[in-house]
């Protein structure tokens, strides 16, 4: 089974070719921090939820976002 793991994680011919990476767009950054914070201020409301926003603002840093 190993054999057909390594097979179906190779890549293909045309994705081979060397490509520009796109910048994270804000939008993308910190998804676990991002979902568990907008789900604490839709439930709860923004005061009380100021642990995982500076947990998200933390993660969003030290991706080079300026928050």
């Amino acid at each position: 089974m190993s054999t057909l793991s390594a097979a179906s994680c190779e890549s293909s011919p045309l994705s081979a070719a060397p490509q520009e990476k796109k910048p994270l767009k804000p939008c993308c950054a910190c998804p676990e921090t991002k979902k568990a914070r907008d789900t604490c201020i839709v439930e709860k409301g923004e005061e009380s939820c100021n642990e995982l926003i500076e947990a998200h603002k933390e993660c969003m840093r030290a991706l080079g976002f300026k928050v």
